[in-house]
């Protein structure tokens, strides 16, 4: 079988399409040109009907016998013929002949349609002047009635000229248009024909293995050979790309999607992949540091130190890091060697451990302090019940003295362990969200708050002031708020000196509600104010422990206001008193 040259199949196609779609433009282009111009031409004319029966409306009213004359005097300054004929036809007036001598227009078409009320056109033979004309028909009324119609005509011969100059410059045009695209489809087809052949080459080299042709192989010489490459490249490319970026993908995911940072250096020490995690760590970009030595990307000698180690001796490491890229922050940094085509290679895997030597710190000072605050009473206790045991019970008085101490202790110890089960109850209830809340008026709060805390006022003659309006609400829990505010009223009392005041002020805003206590005791030291929150912290620990606390009042207060979604502030002046400000979400 004769194997066609691509050109050849190709080119025969390409010139048929191109004469068809050329002369189908031409002829479509022509009629719609002359249906446009046709048209443009009617609007005109029936634009010169409704002025012409405007001029003509008040002669034909007033002077019928100028009528004629007038409309000569109009067509004079247009090219156009000006008729004027009455509701029967008869016509009364024309511009280029004499109305005595020309027939009835009854059954003219466009004279039927203006009878009716429409502009009238039409296109046809005029008997009177021998050749095609376009009309034009206008009515001209007189109240509602119809006195007359104007009739403007234009010569179509005019039109049909203007029109075959036009469809000869279409012509030329398209005979033009034919010529050079016929040339051009030419080249382009021979130009296609060349690369196909390189094409074939650059297949070949692509495809590393031979396989079965899926293509199916067109009957072109220059086509057949790159079918075949292609089936072999398109088996062997699609399988490996696909598996490839498969696998980058899924890498991606997983390393973006960590929580602990991964580094990927090479021998050199320069960055080959960082994920999100660990570019956050150190506050770097993760795109700008890729392809960058450490040393210049990472600022943190441990770290550095770390991964030349790792690289040096080609075993597993960890060692604990401290950045600090705003925050101190502890990281456990695991690195381990890697194999790689173009050489050796490390990863480092980098865990935030900052929570938990957090929360360790926190169990350390919070075992500490409890193991100190129950040590003390509890010692007491011991100390006093050794000594009764060994003779002081049969002094009276002295027994009395001592029995009176080991009460107090086993009070003390007894609200140490009170304090802290309401504080651990708290917070559990807090985390699981079984706080139940509703909508309390506080001034019934503060009522129960005065009435607990009164005598203790009492006994120092110190007085109780309130200030806040009786309707102020708030979403609370009423056991727990009351709670907090006996704690603050309380503390309030101790450290204040008998006979002071103290004020529980209330408000509610737009959007929160503030509740305050006011006190004018011996306020506490600025160096205090971050801490006097945590548990077992104490300023005065000496006035303190004289006067029965715990160290976990304040610390409950915070708990308190933190179940409700509010917050807690603090302002004191050493000497002269303290402020304790509670502001909750308002109930509206």
């Amino acid at each position: 079988m004769i194997k066609k040259s691509l050109v050849w199949q190709l080119y025969p196609w390409f010139g048929l399409i191109i004469v068809f779609s050329v002369l189908f433009m031409g002829w479509y282009a022509s009629g719609w040109i002359r249906d446009l111009y046709i048209q443009t031409t009617t609007s005109k004319i029936e634009l010169n009907a409704k002025l012409a029966a405007q001029q003509i409306q008040p002669v034909i009213i007033q002077s019928p016998a100028d009528i004629d004359s007038v409309v000569k005097q109009i067509a004079s300054s247009s090219s156009n013929r000006i008729t004027v004929m009455l509701p029967d036809g008869q016509v009364v007036a024309d511009s280029d002949e004499d109305p005595v001598g020309m027939e009835n227009h009854a059954n003219r078409p466009e004279m039927q349609l203006a009878l009716k009320g429409q502009v009238g056109t039409a296109i046809r033979y005029s008997s009177t002047l021998g050749k095609d004309l376009v009309y034009a028909a206008f009515p001209i009324r007189q109240d509602s009635n119809i006195i007359a119609v104007v009739r403007v005509a234009t010569p179509l011969a005019d039109i049909r000229s203007t029109l075959r100059g036009i469809f000869f410059h279409i012509a030329l045009f398209g005979v033009i248009m034919m010529i050079v695209t016929v040339v051009l489809s030419y080249i382009v087809v021979r130009r296609i024909s060349k690369p196909l052949a390189r094409m074939e080459k650059a297949a070949k080299l692509l495809a590393d293995g031979k396989f079965d042709t899926q293509i199916p192989v067109p009957a072109t010489s220059e086509l057949k050979a790159l079918a075949h490459t292609l089936n072999a490249m398109s088996r062997n490319l699609s399988s490996r790309v696909d598996a490839i970026t498969s696998q980058r993908n899924e890498l991606e995911a997983v390393l973006s999607s960590m929580i602990e940072g991964v580094l990927v250096v090479d021998g050199e020490e320069k960055v080959v992949s960082i994920n999100k995690a660990a570019a956050d760590m150190f506050g770097i970009e993760a795109d700008k540091a890729a392809g960058q030595v450490v040393q210049a990307t990472i600022w943190n000698s441990e770290l550095q130190q770390l991964i030349k180690s790792v690289l040096a001796e080609q075993k597993s490491m960890e060692r604990e890091i401290v950045i600090y890229p705003g925050t101190k922050r502890y990281i456990v940094a695991h690195g381990t060697p890697l194999s790689r085509n173009d050489g050796v290679g490390a990863v480092i895997v980098l865990n935030d451990i900052t929570r938990l030597k957090q929360l360790e710190d926190l169990r350390k000072d919070f075992v500490a302090n409890v193991s100190h605050e129950l040590k003390t009473p509890i010692t007491s206790i011991k100390g006093f019940v050794e000594t009764l045991k060994e003779g002081a019970v049969n002094d009276p008085e002295t027994a009395s003295r001592f029995l009176e101490i080991i009460s107090r202790q086993a009070n003390r110890l007894t609200a140490i362990i009170d304090d802290l089960l309401s504080l651990s109850k708290i917070e559990q209830e807090a985390e699981n969200r079984q706080i139940i809340l509703e909508t309390i008026n506080v001034a019934d709060i503060v009522k129960n708050v005065i009435a607990a805390c009164s005598p203790k006022a009492q006994e120092k003659n110190m007085t109780i002031r309130v200030w806040g309006g009786e309707n102020t609400s708030a979403h609370i829990n009423a056991q727990l708020l009351e709670q907090a505010l006996i704690n603050l009223v309380d503390n309030a009392i101790k450290y204040s000196d008998p006979g002071r005041e103290i004020e529980i002020r209330f408000e509610s805003m737009p959007d929160q509600v503030k509740i305050q206590v006011v006190d004018h005791g011996y306020g506490i030291a600025s160096e205090h104010l971050d801490r006097i929150f945590e548990r077992f912290y104490v300023a005065d620990k000496a006035r303190s422990r004289k006067l029965g606390g715990t160290g976990l009042g304040l610390a409950i207060v915070k708990h308190i206001v933190n179940a409700h979604g509010g917050k807690i502030n603090l302002k004191s002046d050493l000497g002269k008193g303290s402020t304790f400000t509670i502001t909750l979400p308002n109930s509206k």
